[in-house]
């Protein structure tokens, strides 16, 4: 009787934590690109300067903050929230910036432990690809989360802001002619 109820209990165990392990958050992959009719440094000018953040979506400005060995960008949203970035690796060269959020409110970006590169490369002799590479969890880390901040929710908000952005800097480097 006591093997039953052991065997019961150990069963019960292996059922809660393989429920449990359903809920748990993964790690999301988006990569979104968009060709852009300007050469590519100057697409880089504007991607490569972290501080002018106005081409993504929602964002009103954009400061630097920290010291130079630890660039920190403040990018104020249009509702007064703030998305806080640190800068990871800032390559001019390859025209490739890397960085991590620091803070943000998951309201405005659904996303923790959020990382990114965004690269420039050529694309034929007068065009640019950009290329937006993320990386994060969902907005709510522990299991069961509000519908909102789910695995599948958090992916497309974060993949439809990151496809607003690329279609802003498209229309703001395509519009001025560069």
């Amino acid at each position: 009787m006591k093997r039953i109820a052991l065997l019961a209990a150990a069963a019960l165990a292996v059922t809660t934590i393989g429920a449990e392990a359903q809920h748990a958050p993964t790690r999301r992959k988006i990569v979104e690109t968009v060709a852009i009719d300007a050469l590519p440094e100057k697409v880089w000018a504007v991607v490569g300067n972290p501080a002018d953040a106005a081409w993504i979506k929602n964002v009103a400005r954009g400061e630097r903050q920290g010291s130079p060995d630890r660039p920190v960008f403040r990018l104020t949203l249009k509702n007064g929230h703030a998305i806080v970035e640190e800068s990871r690796k800032l390559d001019p060269e390859h025209m490739s910036f890397a960085y991590y959020i620091l803070e943000n409110e998951v309201t405005d970006l659904p996303a923790k432990d959020y990382s990114a590169t965004i690269s420039v490369r050529p694309e034929g002799e007068h065009a640019a690809r950009v290329e937006w590479k993320a990386a994060f969890y969902r907005g709510h880390p522990n299991n069961d989360p509000p519908p909102e901040l789910n695995d599948e929710n958090s992916e497309k908000r974060v993949r439809a802001w990151i496809h607003a952005s690329l279609e802003n800097l498209k229309v703001r480097l395509e519009k001025s002619g560069s």
